[in-house]
């Protein structure tokens, strides 16, 4: 498989195995996908493609959005039609919500601009990545987001209960005195990043409802929108 698929968390439930056992499962809307660029390594200087997920309405699409999914009149393309430059293909669908693009190998298969890719992608997968952005939960104090025990809450202890201590190093450090270490855990912005789920296994996939189950949890919220790959994980052979 080349590239993957765009998609979006509808949630978790559980499902019963042929063996009668509940599978806690996430439910995932995938596809379908619209190849909107592909990227080579002459004009790009690497190779992926980009792929669009959903559909935005036009009132709400801005003009460049509309022009990157389709051929619109313009003085730039004017110009270069005058020149005799052949126009950049189009992928001719409606503006996407959610754009994306997976890095390909020379090797792989290339897609064509515009080209629909669904479910069947996936239909011989038995383990996958998902990339999403996980829940932003603000700033957050080094107990809540690092697991800091806290100063004690017993009579004579200083009312500095929650805070993280001190950051720099120690008098004796001559060499690094006064300076902050790299990974100190202090407090800060607590989620809102990327996350990667490697190794998840498919339970089942649902063509016609464009709908894929994995075991195990998705990152992000219901409805967030996430990347959907072949995993890259070595799994060891079965004996």
């Amino acid at each position: 498989m080349p590239v993957g698929l765009l998609g979006r968390k509808v949630g978790m439930t559980q499902i019963y195995g042929e063996d009668g056992r509940a599978i806690g499962v996430t439910v995932i809307e995938a596809g379908p996908c619209f190849v909107l660029q592909v990227r080579t390594a002459e004009r790009d200087g690497y190779t992926a493609v980009q792929l669009g997920y959903g559909e935005k309405p036009r009132r709400l699409a801005s003009r460049a959005e509309r022009g990157h999914v389709a051929a619109i009149s313009s003085k730039r393309s004017k110009a270069r039609a005058e020149l005799k430059i052949e126009p950049v293909a189009k992928a001719a669908c409606e503006p996407p919500r959610y754009i994306r693009e997976f890095r390909t190998d020379s090797s792989d298969a290339a897609c064509e601009v515009g080209q629909k890719l669904t479910l069947e992608l996936l239909a011989d997968v038995t383990h996958v990545d998902v990339i999403g952005l996980i829940k932003g939960r603000g700033t957050a104090g080094v107990m809540k987001q690092h697991n800091f025990h806290g100063l004690r809450a017993s009579h004579g202890v200083q009312r500095h209960h929650r805070a993280g201590g001190s950051i720099g190093s120690h008098g004796c450090d001559r060499g690094n005195s006064g300076k902050i270490k790299k990974g100190k855990r202090m407090a800060g912005v607590w989620g809102n990043e990327r996350v990667t789920v490697r190794n998840l296994k498919v339970v089942r996939v649902d063509q016609p409802n464009n709908v894929i189950l994995v075991y195990g949890a998705v990152p992000g919220p219901d409805g967030g929108h996430v990347m959907i790959k072949k995993t890259t994980k070595k799994r060891k052979a079965q004996a």
